[in-house]
């Protein structure tokens, strides 16, 4: 079972349950960074891509990697970075596993807010700015749009996602995405009878978490793992309902 641990947000105090993703070790195991429960957790507002990724090992073959640092998303507005147990080091809870000790099998439940009849979304890591736009096209299609579509070069309009009734903008800067992101991609959505959704990998200016919370339009956080968390209440209901 994945570890979870306490995490408290320290801009707005707010407490979280935070388990990292879990993601195929190349022998074929399971594997998540191994969260560091004493840690304070760091709100991200500056990235580099030295900073964004951990080494971690699998206790199965040994093997180490380079995996994303876990983050988790704050309803504030604020992208956190979980500290992770450096390699070499142990939980003190955890209990030392002999030859003959049995592994229980992993299951890695669906997101809380997940319909029940669909199935678990499958990120893809990301590594670059087209990254983002891939793992929000993905996402978007698990949600039950049809046909969403990425053009080769990015368009003026800043729309980096089409399809049948939905327009989304992603935002893979280090920068929370401003007010006037926000506005643009309504405006989008409206003249083409469509909904707009806003993913960003830095999070959100407070004006522009405001202003989407008054438009409804779905405002999600996405770390390197592909995985987009919603962060206001309209993203909730879509996460919710689908399509």
């Amino acid at each position: 079972m994945t570890e979870s641990v306490p995490v408290r947000c320290p801009v707005c105090r707010r407490d979280h349950l935070f388990a990292a993703p879990v993601y195929p070790c190349p022998c074929g195991a399971p594997l998540a960074a191994p969260l560091l429960r004493a840690a304070r957790p760091e709100p991200i507002t500056h990235r580099t891509w030295t900073d964004d990724w951990v080494t971690v090992r699998c206790p199965e073959c040994d093997r180490q990697d380079q995996w994303p640092q876990p983050e988790l998303g704050c309803p504030c507005g604020t992208v956190l970075r979980v500290p992770v147990r450096p390699v070499g080091t142990r939980s003190p809870s955890a209990p030392v596993e002999g030859p003959s000790r049995l592994r229980r099998p992993w299951h890695i439940p669906l997101p809380r807010t997940a319909v029940a009849a669909r199935p678990s979304f499958r990120p893809v890591t990301i590594r670059t700015a087209r990254d983002a736009v891939t793992a929000a096209a993905l996402y978007l299609r698990w949600l039950g749009f049809r046909d969403v579509i990425q053009p080769e070069v990015r368009p003026v309009s800043g729309i980096d996602l089409r399809g049948p009734g939905i327009v989304a903008q992603v935002d893979p800067t280090t920068r929370p995405a401003n007010l006037r992101a926000v506005e643009c991609l309504w405006l989008n959505g409206l003249n083409s009878s469509s909904a707009s959704v806003f993913f960003s990998l830095a999070g959100y200016a407070d004006d522009a978490r405001a202003r989407a919370d008054q438009l409804g339009v779905p405002l999600f956080v996405m770390d390197l793992t592909g995985c987009p968390q919603p962060i206001n209440a309209p993203a909730d209901e879509l996460v919710s309902t689908g399509v």
